[in-house]
């Protein structure tokens, strides 16, 4: 009997370790995931525009080339079932990740265009990519992220 229980307790104690440990992990990833999104791609995003306004072409491609690096780490930011009370993330992400990750697609190649335009110093081709960057994001966001939350 005792034996028995202590096999009890333990895989009890295994689980709630891993339930935790689940918890903490989902957490790193939003942190991870906010700190990507909301921190250096506005950024890099208010350095554009300025630089764009300014026509500083380089720094019109730097900037862009960032985003680009950015898009390459989404994906693995959003693993499967990654929700969280904090998280906009919508459940739709997962529920239709093909169209996510076309998305992503869309948003990276829009941002080497940029990149490539300001390398040109083509002003009309970086009005342009501007834009369609813009629109990439806000289409994006319009169907995979919620509200902000209130705290």
């Amino acid at each position: 009997m005792i034996k028995k229980d202590l096999i009890h307790g333990a895989v009890f104690l295994l689980l709630s370790v891993f339930v935790v440990s689940q918890g903490y992990a989902q957490d790193e990833v939003f942190q991870k995931r906010r700190l990507l999104m909301e921190q250096e791609n506005d950024a890099d995003v208010k350095a554009l525009v300025k630089a764009v306004k300014e026509k500083n072409f380089t720094e019109v491609e730097v900037k862009a080339k960032a985003i680009v690096a950015n898009m390459d780490k989404v994906l693995d930011l959003f693993p499967k079932g990654s929700l969280s009370e904090k998280s906009r993330a919508k459940a739709e992400i997962w529920e239709k990740w093909d169209e996510f990750t076309k998305q992503n697609e869309t948003v990276k190649k829009v941002a080497q265009s940029l990149a490539d335009a300001a390398k040109a110093k083509d002003e009309e081709g970086v009005n342009t990519k501007m834009k369609a960057l813009g629109d990439g994001c806000t289409n994006c966001h319009r169907s995979f992220r919620g509200p902000r939350k209130s705290n």
